[in-house]
């Protein structure tokens, strides 16, 4: 099975080993199905702290690193 995957940007770096993205996309309205922007932030694991805020990253299915925090690779 194939892992989910998000792009999204980097909005935040001030933490430790850690950093909060944000990404973007469409979703439709159960009842009238219009097109509405849906959007959400975030956070996953960086061992390195080699990413900076405005980077895209993007943020690939795995185990919980802790309780807010999932995987990532560079976009």
């Amino acid at each position: 099975m194939a892992r989910k995957k998000l792009v999204g940007t980097i909005t935040s770096d001030k933490m430790d080993k850690t950093w909060s993205s944000a990404w973007n996309g469409w979703s439709r309205t159960r009842s009238t199905k219009i097109r509405e922007a849906a959007g959400k932030t975030s956070k996953a694991h960086d061992e390195k702290n080699e990413f900076r805020v405005g980077d895209r990253v993007e943020i690939v299915e795995t185990r919980p690193m802790s309780k807010d925090k999932r995987g990532a690779s560079p976009g």
